[in-house]
């Protein structure tokens, strides 16, 4: 008896095209490491890169009117003012003592206490964070708006959050962490140290002045502003990606490494602050007066809004969906 072999064949190279198109869409997943800790696992949300995703529908309006003619502004370097420019960060064993830490928003914080050092690094100005990794147990610990009046025996400070680094594990729905957004912030910001090692594997946090009065995953937290609600304003959690077609070959070497960033990781909107602000940690090292000059040659008009729904696995996770997963969630037509 024949059997007519053109349906398994066609069947087979439909199914391989399929696969290959999911492996193009979703590229192989890098990891962000600090201190022999992961920066979440390498296929969070965090760690995928998304220049293969569609546009999100409403690119356009968002770009407009968060500003369209504004150029990018790094919101790390050396120092100004008297302090650090950008969010610090330092590193703790897991035999730092826990002080004890109070908080105004103890409803959306994890309680304490927390592995503080006497001399933890806050940042310079308004929101004076701390952060964390306690690297024996890859423990992240993010405190906002950070206080002590005792030399550290003691804190008090907005709120607080601990991230499981290797863990998925997002804040529960509608509460906040260090960030607006509910999102990490360690994760997020430019380091020298990757920048100089020539890949920025990761996404990477920035500020615009409002939102529309949601939040989107991963994000799950959202903050009143003075133009909070605006319908044409993207929510808390909505990434961006410079575009593919903007040419970065003629920035100095260190720019390329964070626009390239750009390009294949994008930008998390995750805070309200000054419009197309690039969340970064401070360093000694950094050039600012060639970040300043050369993001001013990069405007909101060269990116464009990422639909990255199709990554999420679960609302409750930073996981997102490798090319298995996304094979079983193709129409059946296509299986």
């Amino acid at each position: 008896m024949k059997t007519n072999r053109f349906p398994i064949i066609f069947a087979s190279a439909f199914v391989a095209s399929c696969i290959a198109i999911v492996a193009l869409i979703f590229p192989a997943i890098a990891r962000a490491d600090l201190a022999g800790c992961p920066l979440f696992p390498a296929n969070n949300v965090w760690n995928t890169r998304i220049d293969n995703l569609p546009a999100h529908a409403q690119s356009a309006t968002f770009i407009n009117t968060i500003g369209a003619n504004v150029t990018l502004h790094p919101d790390f370097g050396t120092e100004y003012g008297g302090g650090p420019i950008g969010i610090p960060y330092t590193t703790v064993l897991g035999t730092q003592p826990l002080v004890p830490i109070d908080f105004y928003y103890p409803d959306e914080s994890d309680p304490g206490p927390y592995p503080i050092p006497p001399n933890a690094p806050i940042e310079y100005g308004n929101d004076h964070h701390i952060l964390i990794v306690e690297r024996t147990n890859c423990i992240l610990y993010e405190v906002y708006d950070a206080s002590t009046t005792n030399g550290g025996a003691t804190w008090d400070a907005g709120s607080g959050a601990k991230w499981n680094l290797n863990s998925h594990a997002l804040r529960p729905d509608t509460w906040t962490s260090a960030d607006a957004a509910g999102l990490p912030m360690l994760p997020g910001l430019v380091r020298y140290d990757e920048v100089q090692a020539g890949v920025i594997a990761h996404a990477i946090r920035f500020t615009i002045r409002g939102t529309n009065g949601a939040h989107l995953w991963p994000a799950r937290h959202r903050t009143p502003s003075a133009v909070q609600n605006h319908p044409n304003l993207p929510p808390m959690g909505q990434r961006f990606r410079l575009k593919q077609a903007f040419n970065i070959s003629t920035f100095p070497t260190q720019v390329q490494v964070i626009l390239t960033a750009f390009k294949q990781y994008g930008l998390f909107v995750a805070d309200n602050g000054s419009d197309w602000y690039i969340g970064g940690a401070p360093d000694s090292r950094w050039d600012d007066d060639l970040l300043v000059t050369e993001f001013r040659r990069v405007r909101g008009s060269d990116f464009e809004a990422v639909d990255e729904s199709g990554l999420m696995l679960n609302i409750n996770s930073g996981q997102v969906r490798g090319p298995l997963a996304m094979w079983l969630h193709l129409p059946l037509i296509v299986r």
